[in-house]
């Protein structure tokens, strides 16, 4: 009989971490990083709760750090064997785990000399550079819609879950004396009204199902109604003469952004606006998109090809479409923007406002009436994103207190996560009801989803923290 053991992302939406033991394997699902709050983060530097020697083989959903960012720990502690990923997922879990790390490195460095001055003792970084290029060695791209054999009695396939570059829907097959039982996670979901991915694939038959629950509580507003939000946004900034600050995620939020402002830009809409994407890692994100437009929906990607076309452009690509784009690479270019007043479209990280270049471009723009910050993603509890959304008329920065007069606007229809109302849709597709287990998911998300789904009569568990099912 196989097991499932519940190590991550089931007390919030990070630390995605599942435990598969069949008779003969033992499977780790996911091997994400914990984010938001200082003791959620303070987790990462745990011993991890699986015993690495007898893991077989890594199944990866996505790139993003809250599945992928304790993998390099994975392999300080002993791992060697296969991760399993879509091609994409490799080519970003590079990008992102580089960054985690040069952050982290960076991060040990500065408390270190803090903690020389005092006399106590030095720390050690999470991971360092050597240990992600050690992790991208273990990596083996799979494609979509391609069953694959991975140990004597599993198989898996990879189905595309629309919400980032390369996501996916893992489907699990365990074939143990004569009989096939299928456990199918989630991953992270896509939003249907997201722009340039397709839809989730549809996946009709499991025994098992990990569901994602981050907007479970909600729906979300209409693109329609979201898109003609943002351009009001827009033409407020330009008539009032401020700036529009766009804290964003790397991958698939800003790539989703700068599509919407080129849709924009090709109606005529950016009369006054530069956009400027302040981020190395999501420029770099950006161009590794850029390589895979043949995943890209076929409405979005005539878009763009027409965008070139018109210009007479052999470059089809998100520039095309948004030619008023511009890269910011170097430090001294991020600097240089915050002499800018007006007319300017900054989009940088960190999504949650916890870091990176978006903060210091707060320090300059929160206290103005003229400022906009657009929030287009999820913001976790205790993360600056969240205090500003729920209405903290101070935030705290490098030891400077900053005053909020800034227009604060959130545009949930940007969500890159699939709704409640999705989320119920695509399990309606199973021919035969599996039993469903809610992870990835603030308590009341993952309880008004419970109380949805067992509306249409079907069995939905949300597990605790190292709780261990059977099947």
């Amino acid at each position: 009989m196989a097991s499932l053991t519940f190590l991550g992302a089931v007390e919030g939406v990070t630390g995605s971490m599942h435990l598969l033991k069949t008779e003969h394997s033992t499977l780790l699902l996911d091997c994400g990083l914990y984010q938001g709050r200082r003791d959620e983060e303070a987790k990462n530097h745990k011993p991890l709760p699986v015993d690495v020697s007898q893991l077989d083989a890594v199944i990866l959903s996505h790139a993003h750090l809250d599945h992928s960012g304790r993998l390099p720990i994975l392999l300080r502690e002993g791992y060697s064997g296969p991760i399993y990923m879509t091609r994409p997922t490799v080519d970003l879990i590079e990008v992102l785990l580089k960054d985690a790390a040069s952050l982290q490195e960076r991060d040990a460095e500065w408390e270190n000399k803090r903690r020389q001055r005092s006399g106590k003792p030095l720390i050690e970084p999470l991971y360092r550079q050597e240990e992600v290029d050690g992790v991208m060695k273990l990596c083996i791209p799979t494609r979509y819609h391609t069953k694959r054999k991975i140990t004597q009695d599993v198989e898996i396939n990879f189905a595309d879950a629309g919400h980032i570059l390369g996501s996916a829907i893992v489907e699990i097959f365990i074939t143990e004396n004569g009989q096939t039982k299928k456990l199918v996670f989630s991953g992270d979901l896509g939003n249907s009204q997201a722009a340039l991915l397709r839809d989730p694939d549809i996946v009709t038959d499991a025994d098992i199902v990990l569901l994602e629950s981050t907007y479970g509580d909600r729906n979300h507003r209409s693109m329609k109604d979201t898109l003609d939000e943002f351009e009001e946004v827009i033409l407020q900034a330009s008539e009032n003469g401020g700036n529009i600050l766009i804290p964003s995620f790397a991958v698939g939020r800003t790539q989703e952004i700068i599509f919407r402002l080129g849709e924009l830009y090709q109606q005529g809409k950016l009369r006054h606006q530069k956009v400027f994407l302040d981020s190395p890692m999501a420029i770099a994100v950006t161009e590794i998109y850029h390589r895979y437009q043949d995943v890209y929906n076929e409405e979005d990607l005539d878009a763009i090809e027409d965008s070139a076309e018109r210009a007479h452009s052999h470059n089809q690509s998100l520039h095309s479409l948004l030619p008023i784009l511009s890269y910011t690479t170097s430090t001294e270019e991020s600097i240089a923007l915050n002499k800018v007043v007006s007319g300017a479209i900054i989009i940088a990280g960190s999504g949650m406002c916890n870091g990176g270049r978006i903060w210091h471009h707060l320090k300059q723009n929160l206290w103005r009436k003229q400022s906009h910050v657009v929030f287009v993603g999820f913001q976790a509890m205790g993360t600056p994103g969240r205090k500003i959304i729920d209405g903290a008329t101070h935030i705290k920065m490098a030891g400077e207190d900053i005053v909020v007069r800034a227009q604060i606007h959130t545009l949930g229809g940007f969500s890159a996560h699939a709704s409640q109302e999705q989320l119920i849709g695509w399990l309606s597709h199973f021919t035969k009801q599996p039993k469903v287990y809610l992870v990835h998911g603030e308590d009341g998300a993952k309880q008004e989803l419970q109380s949805a789904i067992r509306e249409k009569g079907w069995n939905v568990t949300i597990p605790q923290l190292n709780d261990t099912i059977r099947f």
